[in-house]
């Protein structure tokens, strides 16, 4: 039987219109699906009437389909003559293990492509009025996995480099290590007093968004409940949100009802 195809699509922040051309057509043409979380459902309408759904479910602690058997599951659709598009939050390099999903295809002599999606670090900072560069605030831009820290230690980030030589830093997955976040930016280098946002459910319609510092933004989080999944962007470039925040207020009217 001739070997089928695996497309590793980045399906986008939330938003299904951000969604690319090229990934819709992944998603047109899939025989399996296999799709994350975090991926808009709105997008799957898109799929043939005869396609497989397969719901790979994985946030931190808790997993639907551990990252083994995913791998697994896309070698073994695409040995039997199938078309799968593996659809991912996000970018599928951008933190989403797509790496390590296209290593283990190519071990297995799997063909694949790699369809980049719109990543959450820029595009929901950009639809909570917050530009990631700016002329007079900030000409560099990281994006910094935030649970690592838990997992591996500290130190396993450079926290000196990030605190004293970046000026706009985008943490994923991090707003559970948010207290270990500020305080080791602190005590890097980076002021106490610096912007931070945190964004969560980021260009969707229930997307909400607060504001403070490195030193108050814990209260804060706290005091709104804001939780997974969230971006945490800290940087002088956020004051810009006071001037510049459109999306929020166009969907005020969907958010009241979606926190009622």
């Amino acid at each position: 039987m001739k070997k089928g195809k695996v497309y590793l699509v980045g399906a986008g922040p939330g938003d299904p219109k951000l969604l690319t051309l090229y990934g819709l057509e992944c998603i047109q043409k899939a025989d399996v699906i296999s799709y994350d979380r975090l991926v808009n459902k709105e997008l799957l309408k898109h799929a043939k009437e005869d396609c497989e759904l397969i719901y790979s479910w994985k946030r931190p602690g808790k997993h639907h389909l551990i990252q083994d058997e995913i791998n697994h599951l896309l070698v073994d659709q695409a040995m039997k003559g199938k078309i799968v598009t593996r659809l991912k939050g996000g970018d599928p390099f951008v933190f989403g293990r797509g790496g390590e999903e296209a290593e283990f295809l190519a071990r297995h002599g799997i063909s694949f492509e790699v369809v980049p999606g719109v990543t959450a670090g820029i595009a929901a900072s950009a639809y909570a009025g917050i530009p990631v560069t700016h002329r007079d605030y900030a000409t560099s831009f990281a994006m910094v996995t935030g649970h690592g820290c838990v997992e591996k230690g500290s130190e396993f980030l450079n926290w000196e480099a990030l605190a004293k030589g970046i000026d706009t830093i985008a943490f994923y997955m991090g707003v559970n290590n948010l207290s270990n976040i500020c305080k080791n930016l602190i005590s890097h280098g980076k002021k106490a007093t610096t912007p931070v946002a945190v964004i969560h459910w980021g260009t969707t319609s229930v997307q909400r968004t607060v504001t403070g510092t490195l030193e108050t933004i814990e209260e804060i989080v706290s005091k709104h409940q804001i939780s997974h999944p969230s971006i945490i962007l800290v940087g002088e470039v956020v004051q810009m949100r006071e001037k510049i925040h459109w999306f929020e207020e166009n969907h005020a009217e969907a958010l009241v009802k979606a926190m009622a």
